[in-house]
């Protein structure tokens, strides 16, 4: 019985080591099944094309514009015959006549009741838009005349609406933040006027900017031409994670640089166009610029970080005690990690909202609460001209200091740059051309109001910050400088 029971115990870690040998093979296999899955590509695309054409359309615009006044394109200007051909447009009452322009572009149904998305570009001006669907299987095309609920040139995102007799196949929106660098994805549209036509690629990059305040543009390499304007970029799910907007081409046509509006922007935009006819973005009241490593020494902020406040004109930040010379560090809680990120955040905030906004002043961190306002009523705001008093001139008194020449503030000065009589600050009369701060765009007529987030009023007051400034260690002077109105903060360095 004794023998029995070592033997048995002799054979348990044998079956425990197989056991374990067993499950380490199914592991491994496990993985490299979800590992082929992950990397596995479909044989054919054309099972999504066919499930998701139906709701992509090709728009067709027409405008009627003013007739020619000469006979542009049929002889060069200047050209002997180009007075022959005038006479002739004008004897046969072609001179002046209006004539109608058409335009081509793609956009896609976002709901069977008919809203349709595409870019304001496609359809700005136009005074007849037509849709035209694509419905497969050889049938022929069917169009319908759209009305434009609302369009946004700053996204460039229009969104309009057909009557249609039945229920329309439409696509829905994707999570455009989950889409990865390298994940493929499928244009569809009517490049250079072709008809319905899909291309494939990948995502090439993520969070463009081109020229807009609101820009996040995904970078894709599937082919994008014009009248590709408007259409959708799909995911492998067959969800919209991108508007087709622009490229970039030396010649007009696809070199791989695509860009496509992310779906997260646009969603946000078409809701508003759908519910209010117009957008309603939030607006902070403030005018901010990046915040450099220079100026981070210059100001003791660690690390790097924040949007710099330049003016606080009348408006809810200014209500909320915010000024110049803060550092926005947080918005409604998210970390500010520069201008473009604080804009678009507070741009997608809802107007009336009261958030929490952490600055830095003063070494310190600051907490105000901010109700926001709303950006489209303060874009239309125009401020009230000030005129400049008369005056006898003043004799300036200069000092040249870190590359610039400085001048206080006279009368005279103030009537011939535009500022108001109660602007202070020093002028900028000359910069040395091989200076630092001639190298970071300070230029004469520039009028420098704070030093060391200091106000200065005269050339003692500069010296006095300057002087502060060296004191207590720091490699840099902040100086808030301001052009034609326009302020922005620029640190110069006291190291010879």
């Amino acid at each position: 019985m004794q023998r029995q029971a070592i033997a048995i115990s002799k054979q348990l870690p044998n079956q425990n080591m197989m056991r374990a040998v067993w499950l380490g093979v199914l592991a491994l296999a496990f993985v490299l099944v979800q590992a082929v899955m992950a990397y596995a590509r479909p044989e054919s695309l054309a099972p999504l094309a066919e499930q998701i054409s139906p709701s992509v359309v090709n728009i067709t615009t027409s405008t009627v514009v003013e007739g020619r006044t000469g006979p542009q394109g049929i002889v060069p200007e200047g050209s002997p015959f180009e007075d022959f051909f005038r006479e002739f447009q004008d004897r046969n009452g072609q001179g002046n006549r209006p004539r109608r322009s058409s335009a081509l572009g793609s956009g896609f149904v976002i709901s069977e009741d008919g809203y349709v998305v595409t870019n304001n570009h496609v359809i700005e001006g136009a005074d007849e838009i037509l849709i035209e669907f694509y419905p497969g299987d050889g049938q022929p095309l069917e169009q319908l005349e759209a009305e434009v609920v609302g369009t946004d040139p700053n996204t460039d995102i229009a969104l309009l609406k057909v009557e249609a007799d039945q229920a329309l196949k439409f696509v829905p929106f994707g999570n455009s933040d989950t889409a990865r660098v390298g994940d493929w994805v499928v244009a569809m549209g009517n490049p250079l006027g072709q008809g319905f036509s899909v291309s494939a690629g990948i995502v090439s990059a993520r969070n463009r900017a081109l020229s807009g305040t609101y820009d996040d543009y995904i970078q894709t390499d599937a082919a994008i031409n014009r009248g590709n304007s408007g259409g959708p970029l799909f995911n492998m799910d067959g969800e919209v994670i991108g508007v087709n907007t622009a490229i970039l081409s030396p010649n007009g046509g696809s070199i791989g640089i695509g860009f496509s509006m992310a779906s997260n922007v646009v969603t946000r935009v078409v809701d508003q166009l759908q519910e209010f006819g117009e957008t309603r973005r939030g607006w902070l009241g403030v005018r901010i610029q990046d915040v450099t490593d220079d100026i981070a020494e210059a100001i003791g902020l660690e690390p790097v970080a924040g949007a710099l406040v330049t003016s606080v004109p009348e408006g809810p930040a200014m209500d909320a005690g915010m000024q110049d010379g803060d550092v926005i560090l947080s918005f409604a809680g998210v970390d500010v990690e520069d201008t473009r990120g604080l804009v678009r955040q507070v741009g997608n905030s809802p107007v009336g909202e009261t958030v929490r906004v952490v600055v830095y002043r003063d070494g310190e961190t600051v907490t105000l609460r901010v109700t926001l306002g709303r950006r489209e009523e303060a874009e239309g705001a125009v401020p009230a001209a000030v005129e400049a008093p008369d005056g006898e001139p003043e004799a300036p008194v200069t000092q040249e200091v870190l590359g610039l020449t400085l001048s206080t503030l006279t009368e005279e000065m103030r009537t011939e740059l535009g500022l108001g009589d109660d602007q202070d600050g020093l002028a900028v009369m000359a910069v040395d051309e091989t200076s630092e701060a001639y190298e970071k765009g300070l230029r004469a007529g520039d009028v420098i109001t704070e030093a060391g987030q200091q106000k200065v009023t005269s050339i003692a007051d500069f010296e006095t910050r300057l002087e502060e400034v060296k004191e207590a260690g720091r490699k840099s002077l902040l100086l808030l400088v301001r052009r034609a109105g326009d302020p922005r903060f620029v640190a110069l360095s006291l190291e010879e």
